[in-house]
């Protein structure tokens, strides 16, 4: 029997309060209304941002709340007016939505849409679907969904614009990754800092977006790439896709920054930060050279205190980058296109 237009219960990995475990629960989810797809997820990442809503310095979450943005899965049913999927199909779910109608979508300076520019926090939107409920239920009682996809659950709901259709033949447990970290770091390299061939390139944090970031200054045809970690462990694999130097900050004797301006005569032409914090995205800006040097922004740290800047850096030619999802516009080629470049890397 069929479950198109039914409940459907099935575990899901729930987060009941701040700083407390996942509990994993039965829940019903209920069938998608219009415009909307559910999901049977076969494959799911952790990303970091999934841990910040945990964090009891992040006070704006609300709970009890299913996480999860990076999976993969199969069009289980569709609601009335959706086009773009059909049962059997398989999906990756997007935190980015992509209405392909607002003034950000139809522009090629961003990859926002409106759905999500009218959030202040990028990480706490989406918690409720169009209509503002929740097709969750546990115990009797409504949950939140998390950036429009809540991937740690068996099967889940999401708008028929954060979702992309991808190749029947793509390993889920792979491509579950370009959710978020592999397309945010990747992207960085591509879309935003835009390196280009035979420059110099160093990257702060070697976690999913760090090594996707430097998997992007590879392919972007960077000469030499600059990687950078507190724990070494994380080297032999950046080696292996790429590195060309690597940097433990608790080994050397001066600030990173200052190793790097040296072994670089000056500087590099892009800094990437993958880690957060105020003295990694310090490090990356001053480890920049004078002139036309970039730095791009893509790490987050809860309870930081930021990045604090002389206007004299600025002024000395260098730029400083945010991103958001690796600054991808077009899901469906984003997705392909990545698809391919892990082909070519396996």
């Amino acid at each position: 029997m069929g479950t198109k237009g039914k409940v459907i219960k099935c575990k899901a990995a729930i987060a009941w309060e701040a700083n407390k475990p996942l509990c994993i629960e039965e829940v019903e989810v209920a069938p998608p209304k219009a415009h909307e797809v559910r999901i049977q997820i076969i494959a799911t990442a952790l990303c970091h941002s999934d841990a910040h809503i945990l964090h009891p310095k992040f006070t704006k979450a609300l709970f009890p709340v299913i996480l999860g943005h990076e999976g993969a899965g199969i069009v289980e049913s569709v609601g009335p007016g959706v086009t773009n999927c059909k049962p059997g199909d398989k999906v990756i779910p997007l935190y980015m939505p992509q209405c392909k109608k607002c003034k950000f979508c139809l522009s090629p300076l961003t990859n926002f849409c409106a759905k999500l520019s009218q959030f202040k926090d990028p990480i706490i939107q989406q918690e409720v679907m169009e209509d503002k409920t929740s097709r969750f239920t546990c115990k009797g009682k409504p949950v939140y969904h998390f950036l429009g996809t809540s991937t740690f659950s068996q099967y889940t709901v999401v708008s028929d614009t954060n979702l992309a259709k991808i190749d029947d033949d793509a390993n889920l447990e792979r491509v579950c990754l370009l959710g978020c970290g592999f397309s945010t770091g990747y992207g960085a390299a591509i879309n935003t800092a835009k390196v280009t061939p035979g420059s110099t390139c160093a990257i702060f944090g070697l976690g999913g977006v760090g090594l996707s970031a430097l998997i992007g200054c590879k392919v972007a045809g960077a000469s030499r790439i600059i990687a950078v970690d507190i724990n070494s462990e994380k080297f032999a694999k950046a080696k292996a896709l790429g590195a060309t130097d690597c940097l433990n900050p608790r080994d050397l004797q001066k600030p990173v920054q200052e190793v790097i301006i040296d072994m670089t005569g000056g500087g590099v032409d892009f800094a990437l930060d993958c880690a957060g914090g105020s003295e990694a995205m310090k490090a990356a800006l001053d480890c920049t050279t004078v002139g036309w040097g970039s730095c791009t922004l893509i790490g987050v740290a809860i309870g930081d205190k930021g990045l604090t800047v002389s206007p004299i850096e600025i002024l000395m030619g260098r730029t400083i980058n945010g991103t958001l999802f690796g600054g991808q516009c077009c899901h469906f080629f984003l997705l392909i296109f990545s698809i391919l470049v892990l082909k070519l890397l396996q």
